[in-house]
């Protein structure tokens, strides 16, 4: 199911007497690190909309506990150690990745690109693992990173395996989250669903970074989530027509195998949007 950020969450649940506030405004202070490494506490209210004091006391008991580190120079805080605890156990649940990664390095070395793997998160898709080979371009992927899903190939190929209901739902988190994107993109977001149900694997031609084009395939679900597998590729490193005729295919070659490697065999009832690769 597509999931809410912690600060959308924090605003749909005004008068629940089980919600506890606090924690979801600490969460909200912890998410507003995406894409930053220091913020300080004025920063951080301007990207939660929390007031400064509120702030303040959510990010000295975060460093007191250290999820946060206070750096006295700048005056700002970074993301602490404690906070890598968290992801262990979710990745521990994922031991396909550990199997699938030989694979994947094989073809990123293949194709002079990156090969990942992510998880579908709300209105963005999680790198879970990833495999490079030397020079990648402008484009590292790397555990734990986010990237939109309305702009991306990877984004796209998870979207496809979403039952109709969900597959709304999650379109109307997309339009919330960034009205402008979703306008901007939507065509070509439901064109990637498209090109899904009709040969399973969905192109993407520098939406995200115009320097990278890159292709993704459904992957499979587990315990309702949504995980997809993609290639980026530096564009000036492709000829016409490669991207869809040659490495689409081996991409779509590559989750299949990952799917037999890990006993997650094609479902035969495929998502809304044609995918053959819904498993519960």
């Amino acid at each position: 199911m597509p999931t809410p950020s912690a600060e959308a969450v924090l605003a749909d649940s005004a008068g629940d007497a089980a919600f506890a506030t606090t924690l979801a405004k600490g969460l909200v202070v912890l998410e507003a690190f995406e894409g930053a490494k220091l913020l300080g506490n004025m920063e951080l209210s301007v990207r939660t909309g929390l007031p400064r004091p509120t702030v303040a006391r959510l990010t000295h008991t975060l460093a007191e506990l250290g999820y946060l580190t206070y750096d006295p120079r700048v005056a700002k805080y970074a993301v602490g150690a404690r906070a890598l605890r968290m992801l262990h156990p979710l990745l521990a649940g994922m031991p396909f990745r550990q199997l699938a990664r030989p694979l994947m390095q094989d073809l990123a070395y293949s194709v002079r690109g990156t090969v990942s793997i992510g998880l579908l998160d709300g209105s963005s898709m999680v790198y879970v693992e990833t495999a490079r080979s030397g020079d990648v371009g402008p484009h590292t992927p790397d555990i734990g990173m986010p990237i939109p899903v309305v702009r991306t190939a990877m984004g796209r190929a998870a979207a496809s395996m979403l039952p109709e209901a969900e597959a709304a739902r999650l379109e109307r988190q997309l339009e919330a989250a960034d009205g402008a994107m979703w306008s901007g993109y939507r065509d070509l977001y439901r064109d990637g669903l498209r090109q899904c149900a009709e040969r399973q694997f969905c192109t993407c031609f520098g939406d995200y970074m115009p320097a990278i084009h890159a292709i993704a395939a459904p992957l499979f679900r587990l315990r309702d989530r949504c995980f997809a597998i993609n290639c980026g590729i530096p564009a000036f490193r492709l000829q016409q027509g490669q991207l869809e005729h040659e490495i689409g295919p081996r991409v779509r070659a590559l989750a299949e195998s990952i799917r037999v490697l890990v006993a997650r065999p094609e479902s035969a009832e495929p998502g809304s949007r044609g995918a053959k690769t819904q498993t519960r």
